[in-house]
């Protein structure tokens, strides 16, 4: 494991019948930065994050998280080492508050390890988190069953009950699909502010302009293959991934 790297990704591939989902791709997550994955529809962005981290098996390749190889773990074996990811589907508790929500990742073994055991009142703690991510902690919002939260508020509780579990990485599938300009204006400074308390971040995006304004480092996928790597507006000047975004609205 080369210093500062968390996640090493090696030729991993996946197929699904005969379609290749996902094409022999290696890739590093170094600590501390944020690195967006693009690509078009069904290039094979979301396999290659439930191969990472374990909601998928793979066909071949290696994964390795912090230097422990985690090929063959399972999801919740990955959560509890501190790699963590939200769905692009949202998957809470729907009859559940959305505090409560957080109550059952704050039960989990790893919070128990980091806290010394010494967690305090869990309800107090989800309300935190929160607050941390945008609910407003007065209202009456953090109460409200997750049945009745509109999209916005459950992209927030996804990437809460992330930070339930203390990670060290969190790969979120697609925060910003579906939100509206000013959630997304709202969503940003809360990415960033992660990255400044030292989360890495792996993001799973269609919405290039915002992500491009938090990542260090962009990998492009096409065909389930990666075609392109480096800084932002070097990858966007690659003629394979100009390519794979003809007829997108790549700006």
């Amino acid at each position: 494991m080369a210093e500062g790297v968390l996640l090493q990704v090696r030729n991993v591939s996946k197929s699904f019948g005969g379609l290749r989902a996902v094409d022999d791709v290696s890739l590093d997550l170094h600590n501390g930065e944020i690195v967006g994955i693009i690509g078009p529809n069904g290039s094979g962005k979301t396999t290659l994050v439930n191969l990472i981290t374990g909601f998928v098996r793979k066909d071949t390749g290696r994964v390795f998280f912090q230097g422990r190889d985690i090929t063959n773990l399972a999801p919740h074996r990955i959560a509890d080492l501190g790699l963590v990811r939200t769905f692009q589907v949202m998957r809470p508790y729907y009859s559940l508050p959305a505090y409560k929500n957080l109550i059952v990742p704050l039960y989990a073994p790893r919070v128990k390890r980091t806290k010394a055991g010494k967690l305090g009142d869990r309800d107090a703690v989800a309300l935190d988190i929160l607050e941390d991510v945008g609910f407003e902690r007065d209202a009456y919002v953090p109460y409200k069953p997750a049945s009745a939260l509109p999209t916005g508020y459950l992209k927030r509780l996804e990437l809460g009950r992330c930070l339930a579990l203390r990670p060290e990485v969190i790969i979120c599938d697609e925060i910003f699909s579906g939100l509206s300009p000013s959630e997304i204006a709202s969503m940003v400074p809360i990415i960033e502010r992660l990255q400044m308390e030292g989360i890495t971040l792996m993001m799973i995006e269609h919405r290039l302009r915002e992500l491009f304004r938090v990542a260090n480092r962009i990998v492009a996928m096409n065909f389930g293959e990666k075609v392109a790597e480096g800084p932002p507006e070097e990858v966007m000047e690659n003629e394979q991934v100009k390519e794979a975004y003809l007829g997108w609205e790549a700006t």
